[in-house]
């Protein structure tokens, strides 16, 4: 693979940043839902919201 420019890693640190903050987010709301099934939606979103976070990290190195 290419060298990333610095612009080009600058952005995908805001994008890998932005997974971490919407999981966190979904899973703040989570664990304030009622409703069993609007908890259950919002924790699979975190979660795949973690998992391209986890995907993206690489590409940092």
């Amino acid at each position: 693979m290419n060298q990333l420019t610095q612009t080009e890693l600058e952005n995908l640190r805001k994008i890998i940043g932005g997974h971490g903050m919407i999981a966190n987010k979904l899973e703040t709301y989570a664990q304030s839902a009622t409703d069993q099934e609007l908890k259950s939606i919002l924790m699979q979103d975190a979660q795949s919201a973690r998992q391209a976070q986890q995907q993206l990290l690489p590409f940092l190195q």
